[in-house]
């Protein structure tokens, strides 16, 4: 509809967040939100909106409306499934021991190389499906599991159609430097001069990625082999994020911080000089408990480090097949604060302001006049209670670009 108005609303705007002396979750009760053509045009008192006499008037009886959600690190897209992985964990095989064992993210390799696109399209609709129903409006989606030129154009292509199989927005990340494939065994220097790079200029070509990201570990690429994949994505003019410092600390994220990247992402292993450099720069800190409750991290990442710094810090599912296979950002919430010690409040804004700022957004993830309707309307009392339930959907209903879906 071009016209809507909700009124007598709680609105979670998250426009003021944290900062000393502002409301929490910058709420406004008896609140009104005046929606036209997609866009919020007006914020303010329910006791105001008779400025509006010709807009469609929906009566909110005091629902708490908050910004739709961002997931801004998942790899949905992907072929098969790591069942097997999960089993072999729990009789004690570590992370990097599946990994070295050609299990992890080369098994799902294998299985993507093998699929269509319309099968990779048809095989991530349901996890897509499950995040639409718990208020997610904006996802992100890495390819990195084909590792050869065709697998990754697939892959991101495969995640464009997503948003037009369904109403959420789509950003697509080229994550070609996520793994060394068996055939380069060994030999990454060589993977990312035949196959991730000329991969990453095919696909800017083609128009089909949003920002470059890579896998900075000791089981993956080293920071002076991640600065090859950001030199040439400074050359496509693509913003760059890091999967740093989830294993061990081998300057992952200082690395994000000096290419200005929008997010490091993972962090357990990250100090407070990390911290510090990640603040300088502006990057937002993704912090994925999915991942450290999988595979039993015992070192959780440095949350009262990135508050001392000022670090944003967003939360996101990772949903991947192996070590995060999580498709509630409603659940990663809660897990961000029982396992993280993060707030209620610092969990929402991950998964709204702060996981837009970690896509490069600025037209969604908070609530004020000028941006995207994209919203969320709750049958709970307070906005915490978005983060405390388990396994409990509160979602009444989302607006996405001001329309019901």
């Amino acid at each position: 509809m071009d016209r809507l108005l909700l009124v007598n609303a709680a609105l979670a705007t998250m426009a003021n967040g944290v900062l000393p002396g502002a409301a929490a979750y910058g709420l406004m009760n008896r609140a009104a939100i005046a929606v036209e053509k997609g866009r919020i045009r007006w914020v303010g008192p329910t006791e105001e909106a008779g400025a509006f006499p010709d807009f469609e008037k929906r009566d909110l009886e005091g629902r708490l409306v908050t910004p739709a959600l961002v997931d801004c690190h998942t790899h949905l897209v992907h072929g098969g499934h790591r069942a097997w992985e999960f089993e072999m964990r729990l009789k004690g095989a570590t992370y990097e021991e599946v990994a070295r064992a050609g299990g992890g993210i080369l098994s799902t390799v294998l299985s993507t190389r093998g699929a269509t696109e319309a099968q990779l399209v048809k095989s991530a609709l349901p996890r897509v499906d499950a995040m639409i129903r718990e208020g997610v409006a904006t996802v992100e989606i890495k390819s990195g599991y084909g590792l050869d030129i065709d697998t990754e154009l697939t892959m991101l292509r495969a995640a464009r159609r997503l948003a037009k199989e369904r109403p959420i927005r789509v950003r697509t990340t080229f994550l070609g430097a996520h793994a060394v494939p068996p055939e380069y065994k060994g030999s990454p220097e060589a993977y990312l001069r035949d196959v991730c790079l000329p991969a990453l200029d095919a696909a800017a070509e083609e128009r089909l990625i949003d920002a470059v990201d890579g896998f900075c570990e000791g089981i993956a690429f080293n920071p002076d082999q991640m600065a090859q994949v950001f030199a040439r994505a400074r050359k496509h003019h693509l913003p760059v994020k890091l999967h740093a410092e989830q294993l061990s600390n081998i300057g992952g994220a200082r690395l994000a911080a000096r290419y200005g990247a929008l997010s490091a992402d993972h962090l357990e292993y990250a100090d407070a000089g990390d911290a510090a450099a990640l603040a300088q720069a502006g990057t937002v800190a993704v912090l994925l408990p999915g991942a450290y409750y999988t595979i039993r991290e015992s070192r959780r990442p440095p949350v009262e480090a990135f508050r001392e710094a000022g670090v944003p810090m967003a939360v996101a599912t990772d949903c991947n097949p192996g070590s995060s296979p999580l498709a509630s950002l409603l659940l990663a919430m809660n897990m961000a604060c029982t396992l993280f010690g993060m707030t209620p409040e610092e969990a929402l804004a991950g998964a709204t302001r702060n996981g837009a700022k970690a896509l490069g957004l600025k037209d969604c993830g908070v609530i004020a006049a000028g941006l995207r309707a994209d919203l969320a309307i709750w049958d709970v009392e307070h906005p915490a209670e978005l983060a405390y339930r388990i396994g409990f959907n509160p979602l009444r209903e989302r607006l996405f670009a001001g329309a019901d879906a």
